[in-house]
C-alpha cells in the first residue's frame, strides 16, 4: 500500500476536527457462550439513533462516567471472552449506529461510514502513570488506524498513539472545544516505521505514559519518546480507539487488552 501524500495527511487531520455525538455507557457484564459464530452487541436495542449538532450547535452534555455497582480491577488483562463492565463506547464523525460487539474472544470496531472514529475508554480507574498495550488485527483491508489512549478527562483532554496501516503513527493531543465539540492537535509529526505491519497482519502496540514522557512501541520496541510537559495532563482514563478514512468498511479485531504499572522505560 503506497504512503498517503502530506496533502492527504492533513485532510485526514482536517476531518478529524469533528463532532462527537454518541456516547453509550456500558454497567452490565456481557457474557459469552461456546458457540464460535455467537455474537454480543454492545448496544441494546433500546438506544436511540445518534445524532450530529447542527452548525448552530445546542450544547450537548460531555462523556461522563459513572461509578459501577461492582468494584473492577485497577491493573488487568481482559481477553474479551467475559465481562465489559466498566467501558465507555464513543463515535465521532457521523451518525451511524456504531457497529461494536464481542466475537470469538475479541472486541470488534467495525466503521462501516467513512471518517469515523470510536472510543472504547475504560472509565472505571484514573491513571497517572500507567501502560496500556493491545494485540489487534485491521480485518478490513482499507486504509485505516488503530490507537490507543491514556490520561483522558473530560475538561483537561487525552493523549492519543494511533498507527496507520499505511506504515504512518502519529501522537495527538485531544481537548473538548465546548460540550460536544473536540479538537485534535498534533504532539508529533506523522512519522513511519517498517515494524508497523499492513492490514490483516496481527501486532501489538503499546503506550506507557509516565510522568512527562509518553514512549510508543510497536510489537515490543520501542518507537519513540515523546516529551509532552507542556500539556500538564496529570491523570485519566485509559483506552482503544480506531478510525476510519475515505475507505469502508473497516474492521478492528482487538484481541486483548493490558493495563499494568508503567515500568521504566
Amino acid at each position: 500500500m503506497s504512503s498517503l501524500s502530506a496533502g492527504h495527511l492533513c485532510y485526514k487531520m482536517r476531518m478529524k476536527k469533528l463532532l462527537l455525538g454518541f456516547i453509550l455507557f456500558i454497567t452490565a457484564c456481557q457474557g459469552t457462550t461456546s458457540t464460535p459464530t455467537s455474537e454480543t452487541s454492545l448496544f441494546p436495542t433500546s438506544t436511540p439513533l445518534p445524532t450530529l449538532l447542527p452548525d448552530t450547535p445546542t450544547p450537548a452534555p460531555t462523556p461522563t462516567f459513572e461509578p459501577s455497582p461492582t468494584p473492577l480491577p485497577r491493573f488487568f488483562t481482559n481477553e474479551f471472552d467475559a465481562s465489559l463492565a466498566g467501558w465507555v463506547i464513543l463515535q465521532a464523525g457521523n451518525d451511524a449506529v456504531p457497529n461494536v460487539r464481542t466475537e470469538n474472544g475479541a472486541l470488534l470496531l467495525q466503521m462501516d461510514s467513512p471518517f469515523t472514529w470510536l472510543y472504547a475508554l475504560y472509565g472505571a480507574e484514573d491513571y497517572a502513570d500507567v501502560r496500556i498495550d493491545v494485540q489487534f488485527q485491521n480485518q478490513g483491508g482499507t486504509p485505516a488506524s488503530v490507537g490507543l489512549v491514556c490520561r483522558y478527562g473530560e475538561e483537561q483532554g487525552w493523549f492519543e498513539f494511533n498507527v496507520s496501516t499505511d506504515g504512518t503513527y502519529n501522537v495527538l493531543y485531544g481537548k473538548w472545544l465546548t460540550d460536544g465539540i473536540a479538537e485534535y492537535l498534533p504532539v508529533t509529526n506523522d512519522g513511519s516505521s517498517n515494524l508497523i505491519q499492513p492490514s490483516g497482519a496481527t501486532q501489538t502496540i503499546g503506550l506507557i505514559c509516565s510522568d512527562t514522557t509518553l514512549s510508543l512501541y510497536v510489537n515490543d520496541t520501542v518507537l519513540r519518546r515523546v516529551d509532552v510537559a507542556r500539556y500538564e495532563l496529570a491523570e485519566g482514563k485509559v483506552g482503544l480507539t480506531a478510525a476510519s478514512y475515505e475507505n469502508i468498511p473497516v474492521l478492528a479485531a482487538f484481541d486483548w487488552v493490558k493495563v499494568s504499572e508503567a515500568s521504566s522505560p
